[in-house]
């Protein structure tokens, strides 16, 4: 096993977290409803919507969620989805966890809503190569992974996220079916992406559903897969910079071949 790979197993120990104001201050109590710190979010797996969300509902995860532009939006227009963000910064943690207090509807004044007052979405303090401690077996519906840290340099590649480990991870939690939409700006790190999925130990666990090298592109001979369209309907802050800037996104999506069933929940995502 390479260097970067002790996040992935067992006897993992998040670090330096007594010094760290923001962890402290994820644990006050006005985040106590949807806030999850290092590896109290493990307690939960396999058991998200019974004792997290309280109520059986398709679980989407996004890791790495950043200032939670995506989340926030994905949330308000699909508040039939249970939704876990991940993000593992302390400062930009806290800042996400103020934004989802006053940023999603919780409709509070809808009293046909039975839904536990915490909402339909959690935030962990986590890191994403823990995925397979933090969710059971077919436990998650979709994932979402939208401009990691490419690691540019050849002697970090190591610590990219999207690798064989993660993949074999991904697999077993999500249903049959179930989908990873990812998006980098990272010439070298989408190639990587491609790599790492064509693996002929995981060429019989996805299948490359979706894959461009320039989702923003406007090319009106094409007609736009599912995967486009749910891809480039929402930009975050920093997506909308490169796309100014004339940055090419790269994306792609998987889906697990453990059967041909898709996903119980197609999300939509208006602008």
């Amino acid at each position: 096993m390479n260097k970067c790979e002790h996040t992935f197993l067992p006897n993992f120990v998040y670090s330096n977290v007594r010094e760290n104001p923001y962890h402290h201050k994820l644990g006050e109590s006005e985040f106590s409803n949807f806030v999850y710190r290092d590896h109290e979010g493990e307690y939960f797996r396999g058991l998200w919507n019974e004792e997290a969300f309280k109520r059986i509902a398709p679980i989407h995860v996004e890791v790495g969620c950043g200032y939670g532009d995506f989340l926030i939006h994905f949330c308000n227009q699909n508040p039939q989805v249970n939704f876990v963000a991940l993000d593992y910064r302390f400062k930009r943690g806290h800042q996400v966890a103020k934004k989802l207090i006053t940023a999603i509807d919780k409709s509070k004044s809808d009293k046909s809503d039975k839904s536990d007052e915490s909402g339909h979405y959690k935030f962990l303090r986590a890191k994403g190569e823990r995925i397979s401690y933090l969710f059971a077996e077919n436990e998650i519906d979709n994932m979402y992974l939208f401009f990691p840290d490419p690691w540019p340099k050849l002697r970090h590649h190591k610590k990219r996220l999207f690798n064989q480990f993660f993949l074999e991870s991904l697999y077993v939690i999500l249903k049959p079916g179930g989908r990873l939409f990812f998006k980098t700006d990272h010439d070298g790190y989408f190639e990587w992406a491609l790599e790492q999925v064509k693996l002929t130990q995981l060429a019989d666990k996805f299948k490359l559903t979706f894959h461009t090298h320039d989702l923003w592109q406007k090319d009106i001979d094409i007609v736009d897969s599912e995967e486009k369209i749910f891809l480039n309907s929402f930009a975050t802050k920093f997506e909308k910079i490169f796309i100014s800037q004339d940055i090419k996104v790269k994306a792609l999506t998987i889906e697990t071949l453990k059967s041909t069933l898709k996903p119980i929940l197609k999300p939509t995502l208006e602008s």
